[in-house]
């Protein structure tokens, strides 16, 4: 990387019970990346030792789940400890550990990582493949301090719907973070909620006045959600989003609901954040009152 040393930062791969399937590591490598990457597992990942031996025990660390929990609020009172906020929650100590000034959190399944620019001639957003994304995490890693918000994300696939109508269009810089989290790691976040703690934690931290941001010009592209085995694919397969969208609910009644998303032929419900009531504004001095 160019404007940061390679030691200072790295890309961590959250994963559990796919050591075959990390598709993640080839993509970042086939876009360009250079630097270190780490797959971070827990202790109660029954196939650890396959990622030991495909991967490294160098470059693939392990956490204490169990213990994670007790560091955050899980915001129900089940057992089952199938989710991602375990390790989003472990990987800030582990970066300290690792003497990483940032880190960046990735979920085990992309398989492709692209610019979206408009033409003119075309009317429409095309999408360009990344081939060096050493330089898009060093313009990540300024906009960072730039902006002191807590977190940067890449955009995804659903933030395009629309084309140039889509809300990625609209908004070069969308206030939420989703999937991919950069973040400096003398700035911990502590991620909430057992399932949608991505949408928990930007909505709960953003009523305070904190800023998350998304980078609607870099795409991240995913396998489907619930498509692949393993990871957090059994959790939703029991559930469905039914259950997963009212934890954010419970975190903010003020600003969010769930509402149905989908096609003709399927819908499920989703959460929709009422953003006129969910974050601080500053307010116009047209509207101060004379003295």
């Amino acid at each position: 990387m160019t404007a940061t040393s390679p030691k200072s930062f790295a890309a961590f791969i959250l994963t559990h019970g796919r050591p075959n399937q990390v598709i993640t590591y080839d993509t970042l490598r086939k876009a360009g990346y250079t630097g270190d990457i780490y797959l971070i597992i827990d202790n109660e990942d029954k196939t650890a030792d396959d990622y030991y031996r495909i991967y490294g025990t160098d470059k693939v660390i392990m956490f204490d789940k169990k213990a994670a929990g007790e560091t955050f609020d899980i915001a129900d009172t089940r057992t089952d400890r199938r989710a991602t906020v375990y390790a989003r929650n472990a990987s800030f100590d582990i970066a300290k550990r690792l003497g990483l000034e940032y880190f960046m959190q990735l979920d085990d399944d992309y398989n492709g990582f692209r610019f979206r620019s408009y033409s003119k001639e075309t009317d429409h957003f095309e999408s360009i493949s990344i081939k060096s994304l050493d330089k898009v995490f060093t313009a990540m890693i300024e906009l960072l301090d730039k902006t002191k918000a807590k977190s940067i994300a890449l955009s995804q696939g659903g933030d395009w719907i629309g084309g140039t109508g889509s809300h990625a269009a609209r908004e070069p810089l969308m206030r939420k973070c989703m999937n991919s989290w950069l973040f400096r790691t003398d700035t911990p976040v502590k991620f909430i909620g057992r399932m949608n703690d991505d949408v928990n934690t930007y909505t709960v931290y953003g009523s305070r006045g904190d800023l998350f941001f998304t980078c609607s010009a870099v795409q991240l592209d995913a396998i489907p959600t619930q498509k692949g085995a393993g990871g957090m694919t059994e959790m939703y397969l029991d559930t469905g989003t039914y259950m997963k969208s009212f934890y954010t609910v419970m975190m903010l009644p003020s600003c969010v609901t769930v509402r149905p998303m989908g096609g003709a032929t399927f819908h499920r419900l989703h959460h929709h954040v009422k953003w006129g009531y969910a974050v601080p504004k500053i307010i116009s001095d047209q509207h101060r009152k004379p003295r």
